[in-house]
């Protein structure tokens, strides 16, 4: 079905980005892969070409492209080509939009340009060891003291955590200074900050995640993102764009598995004859590739919801679990068309199949998911 969301100059995009990623990132798989991150050389490469917070204004260093449409090109591309880490995804769809909208002018002015440039790398610590999709029970505490906050507490999983330069940490605040959550940007090598292990997944190898561990760090008032107690809301409107970046990236996913899949099964033969000619795998074809173009529809429609600010939180939610399931299915099926050698290493399909498996989990798992669109329901 022909794709009616994009202009001209989202078409322009796409070519600049593909051309970039197959020259300076593709040929890195391995390398990044083997490190367990992303060098910060590419990152800087990268900012160069546009492609790193590029909805910032240009007063900062960006590109004042605040239309998911130019986010929805990147992350379809990196899927497409076969890139590999979610530096992208997270600076752009999903941290970058706090210090846009919360931020005050002059932590603007003192933290995007080094992100545009791609000398800041940037993070956000929600998860914890005993909290994950329920954000009401962070743990994490910032107690108020003459001049700013006292931060105490760890987290875990969290995506950049190693190379961060700013993490804004989500933090309980006691009921006596106010209550709720806040939000509270601290600095690589603040005093009582402490990076742990780079944690060892099952994919997404050259993503780069960690845990990190927070010690009596002082943050001053200037470096309190928004007001102190309201933090819940603010993770809980930009947590709807997170979901939706993940949607996009599984249908681009669940496409290019269902694309691969077909291409081998019309070459690889068996009993004498290809075997997307037997039956079972032609059916198993035609439903993969109407539920992927129903996905895409919806998720197309998605993306224009942003865009004019009506995206719901229980419709980003159910676009997450729904495309991150069938991004799953898809994949397994094109792994169990290539049979032996889709468990091989060498073959693409391996990597992309369990990079995959994350994606059910986070930003809230599809569990988690269901319930918010079942609650949406009045139920």
């Amino acid at each position: 079905m022909r794709r009616t969301l994009f202009d001209t100059e989202h078409d322009a995009f796409r070519e600049s980005v593909r051309a970039f990623l197959l020259k300076e990132a593709v040929p890195r798989t391995a390398e990044w892969e083997a490190a367990g991150l992303v060098d910060r050389s590419f990152w800087s490469a990268a900012a160069a070409q546009g492609l790193v917070a590029f909805s910032a204004p240009e007063e900062f260093g960006g590109a004042g492209l605040r239309d998911f449409r130019f986010n929805a090109v990147l992350n379809e591309e990196i899927v497409r080509v076969g890139a590999v880490g979610d530096g992208f995804s997270l600076t752009n769809d999903i941290v970058l939009p706090y210090y846009l909208d919360i931020a005050t002018p002059e932590q603007q002015a003192r933290w995007i340009p080094g992100i545009t440039a791609g000398r800041t790398v940037i993070a956000i610590a929600m998860s914890e060891p005993g909290t994950g999709s329920d954000l009401r029970a962070i743990a994490t505490t910032a107690t108020r003291e003459s001049g700013g906050w006292r931060l105490n507490g760890s987290k875990t999983f969290i995506t950049s955590g190693i190379q961060a330069d700013l993490v804004i940490v989500a933090a309980r605040i006691p009921e006596s200074d106010g209550g709720g959550l806040g939000l509270f940007v601290v600095a690589d090598g603040q005093d009582g900050f402490v990076k742990g292990r780079k944690l060892e997944k099952i994919g997404r190898r050259a993503q780069d995640t960690a845990e990190l561990f927070f010690a009596d760090v002082f943050v001053p008032d200037d470096d309190v993102l928004g007001d102190p107690g309201r933090g819940l809301h603010y993770m809980m409107g930009n947590l709807a764009q997170e979901r939706l970046s993940m949607a996009v990236v599984a249908v681009a996913s669940a496409e290019h598995a269902v694309d691969t899949a077909i291409a081998y099964a019309t070459e690889r033969k068996a009993f004498g004859k290809p075997i997307g000619s037997f039956q079972a795998n032609r059916f198993r074809f035609a439903e993969l590739s109407t539920k992927t173009s129903i996905a895409r529809t919806y998720v197309d429609r998605c993306i224009e919801a942003t865009n004019a600010g009506e995206l719901t939180a229980a419709e980003a939610a159910g676009a997450k679990f729904w495309t991150t399931e069938l991004e799953f299915e898809a994949l397994d099926a094109c792994l169990q068309i290539h049979g032996g050698y889709g468990y091989m290493e060498e073959f693409e399909v391996a990597r992309r199949w369990r990079d995959a498996r994350v994606q059910r989990i986070y930003g809230g798992t599809n569990e988690i998911m269901r319930e918010i669109v079942g609650r949406s329901l009045g139920l």
